[in-house]
């Protein structure tokens, strides 16, 4: 599994209004991960802090993981000053023919989400009886 993130630019438009001439483009910050192998298959652990599980969004398509997870600023009023900003997380992966994609699961808790990414059955190793006689 390799990481593969790609670039999505946004469709170019020849007309500005004064709310996109204002607005900064959307940030996103890449989660540092861990990546475990076993014998049933990998296990990603993600650091997201301030994303809550149920806006987390995982997404297999054409062999590629990717992760979104938009992270909601709970301030009780609007800052005065501020230098730093709560953005959100993006990360995509480029899966082999090893993985299951069909039988990807994630679970979520307390800002970390852990992947199972089983093998695919002609890809786990088994043993092979030898016949006699």
């Amino acid at each position: 599994m390799a990481e593969n993130t790609i670039q999505q630019t946004a469709p170019q438009s020849t007309e500005v209004t004064a709310t996109e001439a204002t607005r900064e483009p959307e940030r996103f910050v890449t989660p540092p991960v861990d990546i475990y192998e076993t014998k049933e298959g990998l296990t990603v652990v993600a650091d997201l802090p301030g994303a809550a599980p149920e806006t987390i969004g995982i997404d297999v398509e054409d062999g590629v993981l990717t992760i979104k997870a938009p992270v909601a600023e709970d301030a009780p009023r609007e800052a005065v000053y501020r230098e730093f900003a709560l953005v959100s997380y993006f990360r995509q992966f480029q899966l082999g023919e090893k993985i299951d994609q069909g039988a990807i699961r994630a679970d979520a808790r307390n800002g970390v989400l852990t992947l199972h990414l089983p093998f695919a059955e002609k890809a786990k190793p088994r043993r092979v009886a030898v016949a006699t006689g």
